[in-house]
């Protein structure tokens, strides 16, 4: 049973904007702010090469039903993994780059270290380097201390390995204190933290009060921003049941449009498409994606943008006010 130290625990919020909702007031007028995420994995996962006793099981073509056996080293796995860094990365990039967009990594500071040429690549075209973790593991039942240095450790090797220090994360795997402890770590390592997308529960941006900040004065209080991130729109569903064909009864580039069609009418909201360079990079599927990508470019009033640019954006508009998720609007 992982530790769950309750003095830095984040409130649960049921009602969030309610009934009114929240117009993020994107720029230029923009209807929407649509984010790309590259979830940057492959070389970082669990390895045989690197002592795990295991090939990684999870999020690959075969997926569960792919024979591997605990204890087992199985180069199918490991060869679809190499398919991620060695192809499906550079085909998003050059979709990126042939829309003129910039997208936010999720970035596994083991994988970047094991392709350089790539991860120059993405500080050279604009894209932003996020931290998700030193490799792509489990690490649920660390220790605050353990927590609290393997965070540390994080930021350094993705500053080492791409020449950028991360100021968003999305970790999607960690202790239940991991998300409290970012803040906490980044203030003692003199970094500037811009927001956390270690969320799920809504369609825009929104501030939380941090506990341990209750009793400095309000001028002092720093708050946490929050960028919601998503599942239901996330190519890791090709290998999860439902998958998609979605369990709307639609296909990949079906629900990233009638996703988008419905936010985009709605009006400030921001839409999430996380993607892995295993999944969406593989040929057939990175057409579907680029279907959606030419039919969201020829509608106005669409904000494609970093997390950063977009947790900049609302800072500026919405400076935190501590009690107020909308910060001070």
């Amino acid at each position: 049973m992982p530790h769950v130290e309750e003095a830095i625990q984040l409130p649960r919020d049921f009602e969030g904007f309610g009934e009114a909702g929240h117009d993020c007031q994107w720029p230029n007028g923009a209807r929407i702010a649509v984010s790309f995420i590259l979830n940057y994995e492959e070389g970082g996962e669990r390895s045989w090469y690197d002592g795990d006793n295991i090939s990684e099981p999870y999020l690959w073509e075969k997926g569960s039903s792919g024979g591997i056996k605990p204890g087992g080293r199985y180069l199918n796995s490991e060869q679809d993994f190499e398919y991620g860094s060695r192809v499906g990365c550079w085909r998003i990039l050059r979709l990126m780059k042939e829309f003129g967009w910039t997208m936010t990594l999720w970035a596994i500071a083991k994988a970047m270290e094991r392709n350089p040429d790539f991860a120059k690549a993405c500080v050279r075209e604009g894209h932003e380097i996020g931290a998700h973790g030193l490799r792509w593991l489990e690490f649920w039942d660390y220790n605050l201390e353990d927590d609290k240095k393997y965070i540390k450790e994080s930021w350094e090797a993705l500053h080492k390995a791409t020449g950028e220090m991360p100021v968003g994360f999305y970790f999607g795997r960690g202790t239940p204190n991991t998300h409290a402890l970012v803040p906490i770590v980044l203030k003692e390592m003199g970094q500037k933290l811009l927001y956390s997308s270690e969320c799920y529960n809504d369609e825009v941006p929104y501030w939380v009060d941090l506990p341990w900040e209750a009793n400095l004065p309000l001028e002092e209080r720093e708050g946490m921003l929050m960028v919601p991130y998503n599942y239901d729109c996330n190519d890791g569903k090709f290998h999860m049941a439902p998958g998609f064909m979605t369990s709307a009864g639609q296909s990949y580039e079906s629900y990233l449009k009638s996703t988008f069609d419905m936010l985009y009418r709605e009006g400030g909201k921001m839409m999430n498409i996380p993607m892995h360079s295993r999944i969406v990079g593989k040929a057939g599927r990175a057409e579907a994606l680029r279907n959606f990508m030419k039919y969201i470019s020829e509608k106005p009033g669409v904000w494609v943008a970093t997390r950063r640019d977009i947790a900049q954006h609302y800072r500026e508009r919405f400076p935190y006010k501590p009690g107020s998720r909308a910060g001070g609007t």
